[in-house]
């Protein structure tokens, strides 16, 4: 199946491939001839003249060969890579649309190991068998029409020599595939305790926990070297074998051609036989060459068929979540939920229960709720990260489930719990996306503004073009929080989810950013998850949420009335003298 990734310029290229092998074998099996009517004519004391055109001619046939050895090489390794890279794509691709459930199936170590090392295996196999499935066949053939009329006696040795060769390489084939096998499944390990560490540096030091890390990671380490070893162990002999089966090939040869020439009954018949045995032994071992590059094909099959079966894999995956490619026509930005229940796979608990709420366009709908209550929930499912169990969600009167991938996700604008911030210069992260050839600079500064992080870029040695590192390390908490802010805004979507996105942020400049997104998106649907009150204090609509349920739903007012648990919150983070409750939205 993975073939058919391969592009219809790369298999026309093969044509070329093909012509170029066939002529490098033609001047190989040329050679011997040459060698043969040398060896003839300096028996019988021919002119020198003779011996040096059959020089000659053996020169210039090897240079042809590598000639041609070498286009064909090159012509391989452009094919390979270039399948390599679409297999690279492909993989990309297919892990854009998978589901956050669908990326923990496969885990995203092992598919960092499958872009890389597997598929680096692929086209490394790629490149050899090219080579080999076209050269090998070939080469054997014609090698053997070329000794079919020497003597017995050396095609059984030659067949002999060929069948241990095949069979031991074949059983020692058979006997690694195991290990590799594992060994893929153990570098998965290996390089997620590698991003565990890496990205848990922090909280590894903080709680002394170096040790324990090392320790793990020994153990990953240790498991992978002892399949290597063992691997090893059985593959031992592969490395040697090829080489004592031509040297025993070529002994055989001599042995058997002294024997027959000292049973030769004249000097004339001694010398055919003495130059027949010098062209035979090179065809020879071009017949175990041949039959040795089929053997290395086989020997590295059993680690490319475990590379080629996770890519695969991979390729093959179906998506739990499946997109429509039929256009809706949907109306305004109008988010519904109607008695919507979810529950993450593997869980016995459901994360959301019959939860219903509208937010009409241009309005704002604060969320609140202790941890795990189901803020982010609501969130994911809006987004279409997963599918609801029960119950309908709908923008603008239809189906998230009715929208293609595409337009559902180009209709909101999303920032995450977690700022996200990408290696590049300040402007590539904020104005970034689908849609980013048709905002400009001002665009840029004004989505700044707005996030309240336009004063600290200014400062910044080159403004819009300072470079910054992945997830922007040399940046503050609060300064990450209002790019990635300031990203969404950017893209003037039609609805807008902050996901407990200020809680870097002081209260002076929560209170600026909000009336910001207020005044400057007055026709955005805008969703405000938080734990904090004043984040959501004087949203159009406040949305309550207690272990999954709707415990509370309407403006802050309505809800210190009826809503015990809304009440409790506020009573527990404001005080009436130290925070008024001041409508932070509406000004």
């Amino acid at each position: 199946m993975i073939t058919k990734y391969m592009s219809r310029r790369d298999r026309l290229l093969i044509i070329p491939v093909v012509a170029l092998i066939v002529a490098q074998i033609f001047f190989d099996l040329k050679i011997p001839e040459y060698m043969q009517s040398m060896t003839y004519a300096l028996q019988t004391g021919t002119t020198l003249d003779a011996i040096s055109r059959d020089g000659v001619g053996m020169i210039v046939c090897a240079l042809l060969s590598l000639v041609a050895s070498l286009s064909a090489g090159t012509i391989i390794a452009f094919i390979a890579a270039s399948f390599g890279r679409t297999l690279r794509h492909e993989i990309y691709s297919k892990s854009q649309g998978l589901s956050a459930d669908d990326i923990a199936t496969l885990t995203v170590a092992s598919l960092i190991t499958r872009t890389t090392g597997d598929i680096k295996e692929v086209q490394v196999f790629v490149s050899t068998a090219l080579q080999t499935v076209i050269k090998a066949p070939i080469l054997s053939v014609w090698a053997i029409a070329k000794i079919s009329g020497g003597g017995w006696q050396w095609t059984v040795a030659t067949a002999g020599c060929v069948i241990f060769l095949v069979a031991a390489i074949s059983l020692i084939t058979y006997l690694s595939i195991k290990y590799f096998d594992r060994a893929q499944k153990l570098t998965d390990s290996l390089n997620s305790e590698t991003r565990e560490s890496v990205l848990g540096s922090k909280v590894v030091r903080a709680y002394n926990a170096e040790e324990f890390q090392c320790q793990k990671f020994e153990k990953a380490s240790n498991d992978m070297l002892d399949n290597y070893m063992g691997l090893f162990h059985v593959r031992f002999p592969l490395f040697m074998l090829p080489s004592v089966v031509s040297n025993f090939l070529t002994a055989s040869i001599y042995w058997i051609g002294a024997v027959l020439i000292s049973s030769a009954s004249g000097a004339g018949e001694q010398m055919v036989l003495f130059s027949d045995m010098i062209a035979f032994s090179s065809y020879g071992l071009q017949v175990l060459n041949a039959f040795v590059m089929i053997a290395d094909f086989i020997r590295d099959y059993p680690r490319v068929i475990v590379s080629v079966r996770r890519v695969e894999e991979v390729l093959g995956f179906e998506p739990s979540i499946a997109y429509v490619s039929s256009v809706p026509s949907a109306g305004s930005p109008r988010v519904q939920f109607e008695n919507v229940s979810f529950r993450y796979p593997g869980t016995t608990r459901d994360a959301l229960s019959e939860v219903s709420f509208c937010v009409e366009p241009g309005s704002t709908l604060g969320i609140i709720g202790q941890t795990g209550c189901g803020k982010s929930t609501v969130a994911k499912l809006l987004q279409r990260s997963y599918d609801a169990d029960g119950g309908s969600i709908e923008i603008g009167g239809v189906a998230v489930s009715d929208y293609p991938r595409s337009m559902l996700k180009s209709r909101m604008a999303y920032v995450p719990q977690e700022a996200k911030l990408f290696s590049g210069t300040v402007r590539e992260n904020v104005n970034f996306g689908d849609t980013e050839d048709q905002r400009t600079d001002e665009d840029v500064w004004k989505a700044l503004e707005d996030a309240q992080a336009a004063d600290f870029v200014r400062a910044m040695p080159e403004g819009l073009d300072t470079v910054i590192s992945q997830h922007g390390r040399e940046l503050s908490g609060g300064q990450r929080q209002r790019l990635s802010i300031a990203r969404a805004l950017c893209r003037r979507s039609e609805i807008l989810i902050l996901d407990d996105s200020f809680s870097a942020l002081d209260m002076a400049t929560e209170s600026r950013l909000v009336s910001a997104v207020r005044e400057g998106m007055p026709g955005t649907t805008k969703i405000i998850i938080s734990q904090r009150v004043r984040s959501i204090i004087s949203a159009d609509r406040i949305l309550v949420l207690d272990e999954g349920r709707v415990a509370g739903y309407g403006d802050h007012e309505t809800l210190m009335r009826t809503c015990p648990k809304y009440a409790g919150i506020v009573s527990t983070q404001m005080e009436a003298r130290r925070w008024p409750y001041r409508c932070v939205l509406k000004g």
